[in-house]
């Protein structure tokens, strides 16, 4: 089997590639490096440099011909897409319109796409949300997401392209970008790890469901032998507020001299995320391993051994 991983230079997907090649999977990897780094992409994949708004799209998947296509490429920071977001629907949308025609002309028969569970419903009214929950979402990367799925429905039904979007929670783990894709773990962690005192947003009781990326990419290689079409949360069920996070890290490192300090609220963040995994487990055979502290050691370990302070 040969699977095409658009983004496989990220954070998330080079650590599906890496897990995919690990079961004799063959792995191809397209990737603009604007945020992935070279150095993530496993030695065993064959690589291209590639914007997915580019015609060469079309010639990688000619020549490669992929049983699948899992996409994870994308502009990945909602801050970024609040403050332009023109360049976040021109890379998210028309990059994934483009992908998806491509699949169309040669005749791919299904796609596996890195939706955000963690944006799409927007403020929840249910907790923990499960995929009927009304989808709200309140930035444009969250809306981007929403569309892309609404396009794989349309490719679905009109040309058969078979989709299963994954809609994540919080992802953290080993390769996460500290300042690209500016997840609160890794910022965290470089800040402790460099010495320096993190920030923590507002009054910190803000809560996400923090997800590891190692679960996250055995649901991707689950989900490559599911026949099943719709959208599917990879989540923890657990809500874990700014200021627990923050707690968890300064005990892992050791730096008792830590404390909490709060600075101003960004504007408009979500106050309460938290996603059910249940028809993951029921669909995919899916559950959270991890859990949130022996997730946060890895990553911090991780960070420790491999960051340029």
């Amino acid at each position: 089997m040969k699977i095409l991983i658009t983004g496989g230079a990220g954070f998330i997907g080079s650590n599906v590639a890496d897990l995919l090649i690990k079961n004799n999977i063959e792995v191809v990897v397209i990737d603009d490096l604007s945020t992935g780094k070279l150095e993530n992409v496993n030695s065993n994949a064959r690589f291209y440099k590639c914007d997915l708004r580019e015609p060469k799209v079309f010639s990688i998947i000619e020549a490669e011909k992929p049983d699948i296509v899992i996409h994870n490429a994308a502009q990945m920071s909602v801050r970024n897409s609040v403050e332009d977001p023109e360049n976040d629907a021109s890379i998210n949308i028309l990059g994934s319109i483009n992908l998806f025609e491509a699949c169309r002309k040669y005749s791919i028969k299904r796609i596996i796409f890195a939706s955000s569970g963690g944006t799409v419903y927007g403020e929840q009214a249910s907790f923990p949300a499960d995929e009927t929950h009304p989808t709200k979402p309140i930035c444009p990367y969250g809306v981007a997401k929403l569309a892309i799925e609404k396009y794989l429905y349309y490719y679905y039904v009109t040309y058969g392209i078979k989709y299963t979007a994954l809609r994540y929670a919080n992802i953290y783990g080993p390769r996460q970008d500290p300042h690209g894709e500016a997840g609160v773990v890794a910022i965290f962690s470089e800040k402790i790890i460099g010495g320096d005192q993190p920030i923590i947003n507002g009054d910190g009781n803000q809560t996400r469901d923090y997800v590891y990326v190692g679960d996250v990419a055995k649901a991707n290689l689950l989900a490559i032998d599911s026949e099943f079409t719709g959208e599917i949360n990879i989540s923890t069920a657990v809500e874990t507020s700014v200021n627990e996070l923050f707690n968890i890290l300064k005990e892992i490192s050791g730096r008792q001299n830590l404390h909490e300090l709060h600075g101003p609220a960004k504007e408009g963040e979500q106050k309460r995320s938290v996603l059910s995994y249940n028809k993951a487990e029921l669909i995919l055979g899916w559950k959270p391993e991890v859990k949130i502290r022996d997730g946060l050691a890895k990553t911090y370990s991780w960070f420790k051994d491999n960051i340029n302070i």
